[in-house]
């Protein structure tokens, strides 16, 4: 819903990596898609009214395509191409790697979702609701009046929608189920083995994603299953009392990973918004994949961006960087990019993911592996879909 593909730093760093054995190094491609209502709208209505659903993604299969077909004439192999992204662009991949059931080939074979994030939006209740509020912040009652409005009176509309997203820390838009290129919630997709199965996967996560997307407000048992209804209209009670009482109990005084309602809802924003959909993946692909967890405190979303995208500007600890990490991470991005396996010349070693799940933990004084957090039975049961 906002943002541009130069917004976050400039490849430079990585490319530099990506060199530093002598190697020729990547070519680099970004590409924009449309965004909000320009690259979201789904729902009964506005799919049978000849709109198509999802477009950004259609925008990105159509970039990743052109790559595929042109890259040789930059010098690059179109058998060597790897997605990377971030938060959106990382659920992006996901839904690239699951798009249209897994029924079409892609044209790319490897892939780096960084901190996927997305709401599962799967009902035609909720798509069809955000397309009806779109035309009525737009003054129109279909599509194609919509289509007779400018530029600028549809930039607007969107802008005045997304602004009033609720619940708190949700943006209206995002890949929702329409039945085509997204033919299921992409976890229930890698669930049943609906996906393209020939690309390498390296996945990422930070430790504490969910900060700034969690309601600070949620208190009592009430207050927790209205935020749930509000996130997933339709959901049985049976699904909320047991999200409440059986994956997310009430304990604070130990035994789970939180001591307080606001931990809880942490907890909760962290796994089925960002982490579990790591998991999903991995998991997907028989654990025969690499995946790391940013550890650097406090380890907010989207803080690893200045590591990725490094470009020898020092450590600032005062800014949470570190230069030597954001060299290492940067050298297991580069070296899975151009050989399918993060583990090269001068890093620790970095293991598959393996029948144990293990992650490679990153933070500032030390590289540790330990068992991905989100290898549990919460995420096991996201997965299934139950709430929608």
């Amino acid at each position: 819903m906002l943002g541009s593909k130069g917004l976050y730093g400039n490849p430079s760093g990585l490319i530099k990596a990506s060199q530093s054995g002598g190697e020729d190094g990547i070519i680099w491609v970004q590409f924009n898609y449309r965004l909000g209502a320009l690259g979201w709208l789904a729902g009964p209505t506005f799919q049978s009214s000849g709109g198509t659903a999802n477009a950004g993604l259609y925008d990105q299969r159509l970039a990743i395509e052109w790559v595929s077909k042109n890259i040789h004439l930059f010098g690059g192999d179109p058998k060597k191409i790897t997605l990377l992204g971030e938060s959106a662009g990382g659920g992006s991949i996901i839904h690239q790697i699951t798009a249209f059931g897994g029924e079409r080939p892609v044209s790319f074979q490897r892939a780096i979702p960084q901190s996927p994030g997305f709401d599962p939006v799967a009902t035609n209740f909720q798509a069809e609701n955000i397309t009806q509020q779109f035309f009525k912040y737009l003054g129109v009652s279909s599509l194609a009046e919509a289509r007779q409005k400018s530029s600028a009176e549809v930039i607007l509309a969107n802008t005045i929608q997304v602004g009033q997203s609720f619940p708190f820390g949700t943006f209206t838009y995002g890949p929702m189920v329409d039945g085509i290129i997204v033919p299921a919630l992409a976890g229930t997709l890698l669930n049943s083995g609906r996906f393209a199965k020939d690309v390498s996967v390296m996945s990422g996560h930070n430790t504490f994603e969910s900060a700034s997307f969690t309601p600070p407000y949620l208190r009592t048992e009430q207050d927790f299953a209205t935020w749930l209804q509000r996130m997933f209209p339709g959901i049985t009670k049976a699904a909320t009392d047991y999200i409440l009482n059986v994956l997310y109990p009430p304990v604070y005084t130990g035994g789970q990973p939180y001591t307080n309602a606001l931990g809880r809802a942490f907890v909760m924003v962290n796994e089925f918004v960002f982490i579990c959909n790591t998991f999903y993946v991995n998991k997907a692909f028989n654990n025969a994949t690499y995946a790391y967890e940013f550890e650097i405190p406090p380890g907010f979303h989207g803080q690893d961006i200045a590591y990725t995208f490094y470009n020898g500007q020092g450590t600032n600890v005062t800014q949470g960087l570190f230069a030597d990490v954001a060299l290492q991470l940067q050298g297991y991005l580069m070296n899975f990019a151009m050989y399918g396996n993060p583990n090269g010349r001068g890093l620790p070693n970095f293991p598959q993911y393996g029948p144990n799940a293990i992650v490679q933990g990153i933070n500032w004084n030390a590289t540790t592996q330990h068992r991905d957090d989100a290898a549990n039975q919460r995420c096991n049961w996201w997965q299934k879909g139950l709430f929608a």
